[in-house]
This record gives C-alpha cells, structure tokens and sequence, in this order.
C-alpha cells in the first residue's frame, strides 16, 4: 500500500482493532436490537427479577467471553505490542478497570448492563483504527458521553436502587463505571485538541495528537 514506516509499524495494530471492533460490535448490536432483551429501550428493566446465581444466556455468556479475552489480550498488547503513546498509561488503566468490570459482573450477574456498557465503548474506541480524524466523528460523543451515562450510568446509579435497594457491591461497580466516563471524558479532550490545532492551522498534516514527537521518542 506504499505506506511509510512509521504508518506500517502501526498496521497490524490496526487491522486487528479493525476486525475485532466490527464482528463484536455487530453481535453487541444483534443481541440489543435484533433480539428479545429490553435493555436498550428499556434501561431499568436490567434489574428486573435479578438475583444471586441466577442463570447465564448462552448468547450473553459468548459476549462476556469475548469481552474477557480481548481486554485481557489488550492489557498485554498495550505494554508490550503497540506503539507507545501519551495516554498509554490511562490505556493499561481502563483496560484493568474494564477487565475488572466485565469480572464481576459476570460473577455477580450484573449481566445485561454489562452488554449496554460493551455496546456503547465498543463504538468508538479511543485506540482503535478510526483515528485520529474519523474519532471526530459524532459516534464517539453520541455513544460515549451520551448513552453511556443516559443507558448505563442511570440504570446502575438510580434504577438499580429502586428495583434492587440491598443489590450487593452498589458502590464498587459505580465507582468503576464512573472512573470510565472520566477517561472517555480524558480522550474527548484529545479531540478536541486536535480540532483547536487544526483550526488555528497548528498542524499541516493529520497527525495523532497523543503521538509523541521525534525528539521525546529518542528521549
């Protein structure tokens, strides 16, 4: 494809987010839109008739699987893999906090906003292989810092109260959930740099603003 070095170092990183991020998030879409689960349209309902140990869909536990894998692949592949960057460390963080999440809610069979939660992150990821012009686009505000707190945030927050008052590990899951919105908050901030610097004609080229430049590399 006649790419520069630079570029062709970051390919195969970014055909593997390119694929994964496709295939997972079309079956994410299939099992909240094409299917009978009410938790899109309907975010209480995740909490309806919860209860301890209660029984794993099979197609729910596949997504669940596939989230473990990949954030668990992804902890190591942002150490040692892929090109180091300035926000590789909040990268190795929401990577353990999402690995975390995914975890217990399984465990604890906090499963369906798992799946709201998976969908909407799954949209744009801060890493993946649509950046950095395409990460303007209205998808990464829309799902991130719209429906994730608006589905996911207030079915966990308020509605799970009201269904579930003595629902266990209330505040740990919450917690976590709103260390995400913080560093989706963190990377809109990154775009939103890239839009000042190329408006103010800062930048002569699509660059990464999360890039370091030449003289940091060789420090």
């Amino acid at each position: 494809c006649n790419l520069q070095p630079k570029d062709a170092a970051k390919m195969p990183e970014s055909a593997w987010k390119l694929l994964f991020y496709t295939l997972s998030w079309s079956y994410g879409i299939y099992l909240l839109f094409f299917t009978d689960y009410p938790f899109f349209y309907d975010p209480p309902s995740v909490f309806y008739d919860w209860k301890k140990g209660m029984d794993v869909p099979t197609d729910i536990a596949i997504a669940y699987l596939l989230q473990c894998s990949f954030y668990g692949h992804s902890i190591y592949a942002t150490a040692y893999m892929d090109t180091w960057r300035k926000d590789s460390v909040v990268m190795l963080l929401h990577h353990v906090v999402t690995l975390t999440l995914i975890a217990f809610s399984y465990a604890f069979r906090r499963l369906c906003w798992g799946k709201l939660r998976w969908v909407s992150h799954l949209s744009q990821d801060p890493r993946g292989p649509l950046n950095p012009p395409c990460s303007l686009c209205p998808g990464r505000f829309w799902f991130r810092l719209y429906w994730f707190p608006l589905k996911v945030l207030y079915a966990t927050c308020y509605s799970s109260l009201q269904s579930v008052p003595n629902i266990p590990f209330y505040f740990f899951f919450n917690a976590l959930l709103l260390v995400l919105t913080l560093m989706n908050i963190y990377w809109f901030l990154y775009i939103v740099l890239f839009v000042a610097k190329v408006l103010m004609g800062q930048m002569q080229e699509v660059n990464d603003v999360r890039e370091y430049d030449v003289e940091d590399s060789k420090k």
